[in-house]
């Protein structure tokens, strides 16, 4: 096919994705030189629209960027009460004294936030400040300059059919060009993923870890609600499939709770069914009694990075930098990411104006990486860095002992244990079926647990169906030959969504992708064990369209 020709607009600093991370470089750029021209893209409908978080928000990055945020209305209108630990059983719980666990642990100063909500509210803020913010969106390609450099990404194009090619509604999209690029995409982005193959950015760190996190919406009954609480679990059901993983249960205002559920993706059995295992979770009477007689009004997933310290790439790269959950900034045991994704934002920004302001272009943000390891960033992880690898190696109890102890002494100083290693990546860890026993899981009663297919309808994802599937087989006989034969077809079980399902039976069985479904969490991604699957954008305003996630 002839190579297409596209219109190229030129910028200071161009910025892909509009999360907290990407807007907290754009604010600071302007708030460093107003004159500057940036831009956002943003692939998601509008902004906030593929933002999902926990999220208990620790308000330091926020702080950084914009400390009357109070004055200007941002909607962090619930702070944090009252925290709660529990370890579970099938039927009782254990709750862990506050005074047990390290300082990093408490909640008080923080709040409880729609992260969506947030993002559009500093999308305003941006805006009013002269950034540019294009939603829908959607970078499919990076473009290089003449030194290998990247100077630019491809946005917005339309229309083209099943079978790629150019549709009569054809738009070619345009170039965005900038002296500078930064990839804010989140968890698993493909040009990040793309960027860190090409420049070997991942050579010296160890390899990333991940968990999928699933998340309702419900509005409960007000004389059980109780605004501010903050809720975690673990042990039962994971402990069953001898997965890792937690819930979060938070209260917001308006009787509203955020009932989430993470599963770590590192689990060997491929019978481990992560969706599942949520709905089986919302079924234990802690739970069950608080969810009584109310309503799920919104449902969503995403991967999480949980790699942590020693699993973030180099960040720079010729012509730009990574930041936030593109590099993995998520400190696993306070499942709170978001105020190092603004204060990495800030630091490539702070290492841009720099750079722009001595004529540079295109080359490496010097600085921008050690600022982000020896400063604020680097020191909230460094603190938990062995936790995961713990959890991982010994189970639970072993990660809340020795890890809990660890992170005690790396409060005060530096912990006894080093830095330890993740081993195997995700999809690695993923076992032969013949290894294990199938699991058998309760089925949905439609009223605390619900199939799948229902759930994905309170996501109000939507796909235009006659696009290529953005989701990418490199060998189409794989799904059937390998991964049904020797895993039992773990993508049936691990995408929360249903986008994939083996139909048929015998030798007429087929591998069928319903990417229409797809909530854009990237899991298939990162948990195939064949890594056969490639996630990449869809045409722009296309997936879900979260409204308070």
């Amino acid at each position: 096919m002839a190579e297409i020709e596209r219109e190229a607009m030129e910028y200071d600093v161009v910025i892909v994705g509009a999360g907290p991370a990407g807007l907290s470089a754009a604010i600071r750029l302007k708030q460093l030189d107003a004159d500057l021209n940036v831009v956002v893209l943003e692939k998601g409908s509008e902004v906030g629209a593929h933002i999902l978080s926990g999220a208990v928000l620790d308000p330091v990055g926020l702080n950084k960027l914009i400390p009357d945020w109070k004055e200007k209305g941002a909607p962090l209108n619930v702070p944090v009460k009252e925290d709660n630990f529990y370890m579970l059983g099938e039927a009782g719980q254990l709750r862990i004294p506050n005074i047990v666990m390290p300082p990093l642990m408490n909640n008080h100063g923080n709040y409880i936030v729609s992260m969506g909500n947030v993002c559009r509210w500093m999308a305003e803020q941006a805006e009013e400040m002269g950034v540019e913010i294009f939603p829908g969106m959607a970078c499919s390609e990076l473009v290089y300059g003449e030194n290998g450099e990247v100077k630019g990404v491809v946005a917005g194009e339309f229309g083209k059919n099943a079978d790629g090619k150019p549709g009569p509604s054809y738009e070619p999209g345009m170039e965005l060009h900038g002296k500078y690029v930064f990839l804010g995409e989140g968890v698993r982005g493909s040009l990040s993923k793309q960027v860190i193959a090409k420049y070997d950015l991942a050579a010296k760190s160890d390899v990333q870890k991940y968990g999928l996190g699933m998340k309702e919406i419900w509005e409960i009954d007000p004389e059980k609600h109780s605004e501010g609480t903050v809720t975690h679990t673990s042990g039962w059901p994971l402990s069953e499939s001898k997965s890792g993983g937690g819930s979060f249960i938070y209260h917001l205002d308006n009787n509203q709770v955020y009932v989430g559920f993470v599963v770590h993706l590192g689990y060997k059995n491929p019978h481990v069914f992560p969706y599942m295992e949520f709905q089986r979770f919302k079924h234990h009477p802690l739970v069950a009694e608080l969810l009584k007689g109310g309503k799920r009004v919104a449902y969503g997933a995403r991967a999480i990075t949980e790699g942590g310290y020693q699993s973030m790439p180099q960040l720079e790269f010729p012509g730009g930098a990574l930041l936030g959950c593109s590099a993995g900034m998520v400190n696993l045991p306070r499942i709170k990411g978001n105020h190092n994704a603004m204060l990495s934002g800030i630091a490539a920004a702070e290492a841009a104006m720099e750079a722009i302001s001595a004529g540079r272009g295109g080359d490496l943000l010097d600085g921008y990486d050690t600022a982000v390891r020896k400063g604020e960033i680097g020191e909230d992880l460094r603190k938990v860095r062995n936790v995961k690898p713990l959890w991982s190696r010994y189970g639970l109890l072993a990660s809340l002992g020795i890890g809990g102890m660890d992170m005690w002494m790396n409060t005060f100083g530096n912990g006894f244990l080093g830095t330890l290693s993740h081993g195997k990546s995700d999809a690695d860890a993923t076992e032969e079926a013949s290894k294990h026993k199938e699991i058998e899981y309760p089925k949905p009663d439609g009223t605390l647990s619900f199939d799948r297919l229902t759930n994905v309808a309170f996501s109000f994802t939507n796909h235009e169906e006659s696009q290529p599937a953005h989701l990418h087989l490199t060998d189409p006989d794989v799904p059937v030959s390998v991964n049904l034969a020797k895993y039992a077809g773990p993508s049936a079980r691990y995408c929360p969504a249903g986008v994939y399902e083996f139909v048929g039976e015998g030798a007429e069985t087929k591998f069928q992708i319903n990417f229409q479904n797809c909530v854009h969490c990237k899991t298939c991604d990162i948990k195939d064990p064949s890594q056969n699957i490639t996630w990449t954008v869809p045409q722009g305003g296309d997936g879900p369209n979260y409204p308070n996630m």
